[in-house]
């Protein structure tokens, strides 16, 4: 699923927040976006065009404005199914990271996206739009919510799956069409399938693949914002 380029457009200057590794950056990319990433942690093999290393919510409050879109995907560890779940007593050492961030995005007047997994996150932010992984042909469903701040677009239809995720849960194996990109154990598949799978080459480090989303998800946004501007200017 994409949507078509506008033939004349600048680039666009684009803020990712809490990178990571650069799933999404690697997407903004490929839709011809200068991608300048801000994560606490060290990235070394962050795939932007320029990495600063320090709190993102700060970053934004200091140099949100000085972008033309911003794309937050805040850690979900406090409202994660699984710290909500069964690992329900370490939540209280994760900090609330949703609220803020929303807050210092909204202080900049920016365009922009807080992507989050299903889960009470989701459950506190507005849904505009759900992407999966199937939508792109991917080998895995990878859902990710967004909620979109000073912009809209149509909401993209959610394809059937074509079967289960493939692994072992519960002492039963499962086969299907698709990876869990996440943890260590239960038939996970291999680091090249992984990457494969999410779209991801430049890092074979588990915990960066898995913390990443597909970069196809980040061409999707790209686009769907810059022909959304294109046809506002034409207008």
């Amino acid at each position: 699923m994409t949507h078509p380029v506008p033939i004349l457009r600048a680039r666009l200057r684009v803020l990712a927040a809490f990178c990571g590794v650069g799933g999404d950056t690697a997407g903004y990319l490929a839709a011809g976006c200068h991608v300048t990433g801000v994560d606490l942690a060290p990235q070394p093999r962050y795939v932007g065009d320029a990495f600063h290393q320090g709190d993102a919510i700060e970053f934004i409050r200091a140099h949100g404005a000085e972008f033309d879109f911003i794309h937050a995907g805040p850690p979900c560890q406090f409202d994660c199914t699984l710290t909500a779940g069964t690992n329900a007593a370490k939540r209280s050492g994760y900090p609330d990271l949703l609220e803020p961030t929303r807050a210092a995005l909204e202080a900049t007047g920016r365009p922009y996206v807080i992507e989050q997994p299903p889960g009470r996150a989701s459950k506190r932010m507005r849904v505009d739009v759900t992407l999966c992984g199937e939508m792109f042909g991917l080998a895995v469903l990878r859902h990710r919510n967004f909620e979109l701040g000073h912009w809209a677009t149509p909401k993209p239809a959610h394809r059937p799956h074509r079967g289960r995720v493939a692994g072992m849960r519960h002492g039963v194996w499962y086969e299907g069409p698709y990876f869990a990109v996440y943890g260590e154990g239960g038939g996970k598949g291999t680091v090249a399938q992984w990457q494969q799978a999410m779209g991801i080459t430049w890092t074979e480090v588990r915990k960066e693949i898995a913390e990443a989303i597909p970069p196809a998800y980040g061409r999707w946004l790209a686009n769907a914002f810059l022909n959304r501007t294109a046809l506002e200017v034409a207008a």
